[in-house]
């Protein structure tokens, strides 16, 4: 079923887990994801970047999502991912996505601020809620790059400023989480700053939220929960168990054409991989 964010992740808060935020691109990681929820009776977020908009379609992919989370009986809201064209964020808004993000983490402290706060204000007016980044994080998803020397964690007086100087009502931070499958492929050595996520979350009043959180330990992301992130965005790791599937249903298969039954597997093997990521974020039976 369709609902907005806000109760989402209210109840989150109350109690103390996360609610993955899956990114989706086509009718096939909406299925394994909505059938993962229900069958973990999870609440969820679906969630498309614009590179998966400029893939799908807005109308096409935002059809796609409403029509399937009409059909579960968990809680399901639907968010933009990354976003930083404000005319598709206020095409997404007018699609009745529940929440959208601004990201201007690339930008000096003040521009951020500004372009922010512009997005609040049309889509407060709207009831819509925005998600705001300040720090910067390392890797490559869709049209975010950042390098090594590029990138800043976040530091919590700026993280605390930044929430009253915008009025953002979720805020993703940089603590260490890192974007992209190479991170997952080549086995990176990967840890999260839970010190300066317990700083963050002692000054900050808004859910915060981990992004590029794809490869991290379960102790780790778990800890990063206990410490006060409530919204975990998973996307790489989608992407890693849909290509596996399909190298492996190719080595086994040459003489099959049905599309019906060549993506089954993936959707079988993401579906797996969202189920385990509801377990680790404590989420299952939350619904």
């Amino acid at each position: 079923m369709l609902v907005h964010i806000k109760k989402i992740i209210r109840k989150a808060q109350q109690f103390g887990y996360a609610v993955p935020a899956f990114n989706v691109n086509n009718l096939e990681t909406i299925i394994a994801v909505l059938r993962a929820a229900e069958k973990m009776k999870s609440p969820v977020i679906l969630q498309a970047t614009e590179s998966a908009i400029a893939y799908a379609g807005l109308e096409e992919l935002s059809a796609l999502m409403r029509a399937a989370a009409g059909e579960v009986n968990v809680p399901v809201a639907i968010h933009l991912d990354h976003g930083h064209d404000l005319k598709i964020i206020k095409q997404a808004i007018a699609q009745d996505f529940f929440s959208v993000m601004i990201d201007g983490s690339a930008c000096p402290y003040k521009k951020n601020v500004l372009l922010t706060k512009k997005v609040v204000r049309f889509a407060h007016e709207k009831k819509v809620w925005v998600q705001g980044e300040i720090g910067r994080l390392e890797g490559a998803e869709d049209w975010v790059k950042t390098g090594k020397l590029e990138a800043f964690f976040t530091e919590p007086e700026d993280a605390v400023r930044f929430v009253q100087d915008t009025g953002v009502d979720a805020l993703a931070v940089a603590i260490g989480n890192y974007h992209g499958v190479e991170k997952i492929i080549e086995k990176k050595e990967l840890k999260l700053d839970l010190k300066r996520l317990a700083e963050i979350a002692t000054v900050v009043r808004a859910p915060l939220v981990l992004h590029g959180a794809s490869g991290f330990p379960a102790g780790q992301i778990k800890k990063a929960i206990k410490s006060g992130i409530r919204i975990i965005n998973i996307d790489s790791e989608l992407r890693i168990s849909f290509a596996k599937a399909q190298m492996e249903f190719w080595r086994k298969n040459n003489k099959i054409f049905d599309p019906r039954k060549i993506l089954k597997p993936s959707i079988l093997k993401m579906q797996k991989t969202a189920e385990e990521k509801i377990k680790i974020f404590g989420c299952k039976g939350k619904a």
